[in-house]
């Protein structure tokens, strides 16, 4: 008597660190030039709102991470 085995699952190709951000980064590429075509479209050429506040909440995000990591570099060890 023979036993029926199943093939093993095809092996899937692991995602390592380098592709995952240069995936990461393509898709915020496409997602900013879809925002900037959008924005121009509603906007005709001038910048909205929407668009500075985004910005300013990215660029006020980093001064904060900056700032903590500044106020804690002497208790990581």
């Amino acid at each position: 008597m023979t036993d029926q085995l199943q093939p093993p699952p095809p092996e899937e190709e692991e995602e390592n660190e380098v592709l995952r951000a240069a995936r990461e980064r393509q898709q915020q590429r496409e997602a900013a030039e879809a925002t900037e075509a959008a924005d121009k479209e509603a906007a005709k050429g001038k910048r909205g709102w929407k668009t500075a506040a985004a910005a300013g909440l990215g660029i006020g995000s980093a001064a904060v991470i900056a700032a903590l990591l500044y106020a804690n570099r002497g208790k990581i060890k």
